[in-house]
């Protein structure tokens, strides 16, 4: 792989910077089951200065997530012809990512105008002391704030949930809250999650699992893509994707693709909501709603996949089976479809199947734990950000890019798997130097967008956007809009 970072860079005179290093794995990934040959060279320009406090190159680390989705998109209309920037000659259109609001976007885009955004957090979640260190609840949906509860015998207090916290074993706490279908992580160190059955099979992952389907002129290919043909200013014109994410790397991925004219179309059980991350992860987006329980709704569904391009989910990996929406049909309903999934501690392993989320992620992995020591903290010290989800989002949309030039080029099908725990392990391979990089500059009203974006809770400012592609705009036709207002089939 050709590998060079042009322009006038002025963090690459802090050393050391961890973003081609980064940016060098996350290309091989994308690259998937090509991955030994050669790709088009990098055209890339990074800007401003500074970073967010970490005990690993977090401002790095999203630079370099949001420079590669963004090279894809750039690879996707250029090269020789028919080759969708696959050939070893093609040249891309020059990118450019500014780090400092690549800062941002890791944390949060959204600025509400006259209005409060709902909290992050339910009232129980967070770190709780134990009786031989800490551990996580994640209570955010109601389902898993019952089950910690019912394990714990406790009110809804955040008080009494601490009381009796600190009287379990970290390891025994998390493993009944698990065992009753709830979300909660005990603090590990990196040694220790290294040594972990969970953590030897992470590091045998890859970034990105990969696996491309040849289907020639296969008699179930109903979608047809051969006129379909990107343009330079709006790239994913034309392309449907079906996004059956939730927090947060899915909604992130989708998103991204948005803003190079995909149409994304979300859909959510009944009832559903995610009122903390909604207004940040639905820009660009209709969301609508199906009862997959109910014969009708995934028979909705079922029409809705024949269609796509791609589609985009979040499942734990038996879920869409037990539905009869497994692997199989998917690939019997569109041979073509271009098939990007997550899990969040991997894809083999004892955890495979657990249930989990970035800020449990961070526990399990040793980043909170490194982060403590760090900062020479009493408590466990998280990343800035929800990092991970974010990176992983960025990774599936690049994969779901390079899929899409893969399939218009040699006609394949494609099923891109990623999970956070190894997205995890590639941000601790690195860690700030000693003296830190100078601290980001204060966010002022010239970096955010002049637009107003009227979403469904409010009027907002979104951070400007931190990439760039020389004669490609990065626009979101749609602004941010509540779940289930739109209607469940394509425009």
């Amino acid at each position: 792989m050709h590998f060079a970072v042009s322009g006038q860079a002025v963090p690459l005179a802090e050393a050391p910077n961890f973003v081609a290093p980064y940016l060098h794995d996350m290309c091989l990934a994308i690259a998937g089951h090509d991955a030994a040959s050669s790709a088009a060279p990098v055209n890339l320009t990074i800007s401003g200065s500074g970073a967010l406090p970490c005990a690993f190159p977090y401002t790095d680390f999203a630079t370099a997530s949001i420079a590669s989705a963004t090279l894809a998109v750039a690879g996707l209309t250029t090269g020789a012809e028919g080759d969708y920037g696959l050939a070893d000659n093609a040249v891309t259109p020059r990118v450019s990512v500014d780090r400092r609001l690549a800062s941002f976007w890791f944390q949060t885009s959204l600025r509400s105008q006259g209005w409060s955004s709902p909290p992050m957090w339910d009232p129980i979640a967070g770190d709780y002391r134990t009786a031989d260190g800490w551990i996580r609840l994640h209570t955010n949906a109601p389902h898993h704030r019952a089950a910690a509860l019912a394990v714990l015998g406790a009110q809804a207090n955040r008080d009494a949930v601490a009381r009796v916290v600190a009287t379990w074993q970290a390891d025994a706490l998390e493993t009944a809250v698990v065992a009753h279908g709830g979300c909660a992580a005990a603090m590990r160190t990196l040694a220790q999650w290294d040594a972990h059955p969970q953590g030897e099979a992470v590091a045998r992952d890859p970034l990105l699992q990969w696996e491309t389907f040849d289907v020639g002129s296969a008699a179930g290919v109903q979608r047809d893509v051969t006129g379909w043909k990107p343009m330079r200013e709006r790239p994913l014109s034309g392309i449907r994707v079906l996004d059956l994410t939730r927090i947060l790397a899915g909604p992130t991925a989708t998103r991204f693709l948005a803003g190079f004219g995909a149409q994304v179309l979300r859909i959510d059980p009944p009832g559903w909501d995610e009122p903390g991350t909604v207004p940040e992860v639905v820009l660009g987006k209709r969301c609508a709603r199906l009862d997959l329980k109910q014969a009708d709704g995934r028979a909705t569904l079922e029409t809705l996949l024949r269609e796509a391009d791609i589609v985009v989910h979040g499942y734990r990996p038996d879920a869409l089976d037990h539905l009869g929406l497994g692997a199989v049909r998917r690939r019997e309903l569109n041979p073509l479809l271009i098939d990007i999934s997550l899990d969040a501690y991997g894809w083999q392993g004892p955890w495979h199947a657990r249930r989990g989320f970035d800020s449990l992620v961070q526990m399990s992995a040793g980043v909170a734990d490194a982060g403590m020591r760090a900062a020479g903290a009493e408590r466990p010290v998280p990343l800035p950000g929800q990092g991970i989800d974010y990176a992983t989002g960025y990774l599936m949309a690049a994969a779901a890019v390079r899929a899409l030039a893969l399939r218009q080029a040699q006609h394949v099908g494609s099923t891109v798997r990623a999970s956070l725990a190894r997205t995890a392990r590639l941000l601790v391979t690195h860690r700030t130097p000693d003296p830190a990089p100078s601290p980001l500059d204060a966010e002022t009203p010239d970096d955010l967008s002049a637009r107003i974006e009227d979403t469904s809770w409010g009027p907002v400012r979104r951070v400007a956007t931190p990439m760039s592609i020389e004669g490609t705009p990065v626009d979101w036709a749609l602004p941010a809009m509540a779940l289930g207002t739109a209607t469940p089939q394509w425009p």
